[in-house]
């Protein structure tokens, strides 16, 4: 499958927001949402901001059938920690173990080495086992498990904290 990678641009926010809704509304559960997200003229304003800031960044994944991913990466405002970014990353599910989070993540990293971010955060489901394969064989470490770190409708979630080092 052919995936090309690319900052997303405000005319993506429509598309964005239905593949939120649509990962969000998974039985997995792979989003914290309680099923809304931002609007798409929300998004379009969010995504028109970064364009100022070298702090943030979002791109998509797209296809021939269009965007079927995003990754969102933001750094750490406090000037101590101002080296490391925190990321998300959402594929729709047709499109999972094809490359498309992969090339994503690459594309993630590329930007912290550009920006001079030295550090890359993420919290995965203890249950992802797909997510936690690929971002091992990424090269990301198990930093923590966080016990109970989310609140959703039916109770709290764990998490597990993994980052990696950006050379």
């Amino acid at each position: 499958m052919r995936v090309l990678v690319r900052r997303a641009a405000p005319g993506d926010a429509a598309a964005l927001v239905e593949l939120a809704r649509a990962v969000g509304a998974e039985p997995e559960g792979w989003l914290i949402t309680n099923g809304d997200w931002r609007t798409p003229s929300e998004e379009r304003r969010y995504l028109r901001a970064l364009r100022r800031h070298t702090h943030a960044a979002v791109f998509v994944a797209e296809t021939a059938d269009g965007i079927v991913g995003r990754i969102s990466l933001a750094r750490d405002s406090h000037p101590a920690s101002e080296h490391v970014a925190d990321l998300g990353v959402m594929v729709a599910e047709p499109h999972r173990r094809q490359g498309v989070g992969r090339a994503l993540m690459e594309a993630a990293e590329d930007w912290a080495r550009e920006v001079g971010v030295h550090k890359i955060e993420l919290h995965v489901f203890p249950y992802n086992v797909a997510a936690i394969a690929l971002y091992e064989e990424m090269g990301y470490e198990r930093e923590g498990y966080r016990h109970d770190h989310y609140r959703r409708a039916d109770g709290f979630v764990d998490a597990i904290l993994m980052a990696k080092v950006i050379r």
